[in-house]
């Protein structure tokens, strides 16, 4: 695309002559092993944003989420991450495959630090841990173990911009619904009314039932 006046950065030079060298700080809190505090974050987050790249380059930021704690501590470099049945793409996995390295967003719903962890992981369909990721009789077929390479606390500055958990500024009808949303992109012969009875109540009850 041909944009009038556009200035691109297409070296390191150029970027660090825009943005200078981070402070001893930014550089010094990265770790390569779970602190205390690190774990009693994990502990408590029931979502994390995974972000993973094919050996083509092809990437993929997807959500996970569980009960707090459904990240498993295995040691101070390991943890391992249930994989819940949905709607069969498994593309963090396709890419992992042949490109092992993850990049991991820890949030915690009302706070506005974060915890990112940076590792390499491998797919995993059974271990002596699998019995601890049950939840409501579900045991995932699949969990990712992830070898921890860096990790550090994140501050608040993007949930302090966007305002992200303050309930006055959210509008849920800002945008399409996601029966919407659905029948124009993807079920175009269903219904509204039965979309939105499909991602209704019985769509939340039944989340742990699902099998690929």
């Amino acid at each position: 695309m041909d944009i009038p006046g556009l200035v691109e950065v297409t070296t390191y030079e150029e970027l660090r002559e825009i943005v200078p060298a981070p402070l001893g700080a930014a550089v010094d809190k990265e770790r390569k092993e779970l602190h205390a505090l690190d774990r009693d974050w994990l502990a408590a987050s029931p979502f994390v944003l995974m972000a993973t790249s094919a050996a083509d380059g092809t990437c993929d930021v997807s959500p996970k989420g569980d009960p707090a704690g459904f990240t498993l501590v295995l040691d101070d470099r390991t943890i391992a991450i249930p994989d819940r049945a949905g709607n069969r793409r498994v593309d963090s996995f396709e890419n992992i495959i042949s490109n092992p390295h993850v990049g991991l967003i820890y949030f915690l719903p009302g706070r506005t630090d974060t915890l990112r962890i940076n590792g390499r992981a491998r797919i995993v369909q059974e271990a002596p841990f699998f019995d601890q990721m049950i939840v409501k009789g579900n045991r995932p077929q699949l969990a990712l173990l992830v070898d921890i390479e860096e990790i550090y606390h994140h501050c608040s500055k993007s949930f302090l911009r966007s305002k992200l958990w303050k309930p006055e500024t959210w509008d849920t009808s800002a945008a399409p619904s996601r029966a919407e949303i659905s029948q124009a992109l993807e079920r175009k012969d269903a219904t509204i009314a039965e979309l939105e009875k499909y991602y209704g109540k019985e769509y939340e009850d039944k989340i742990y039932d699902v099998k690929y």
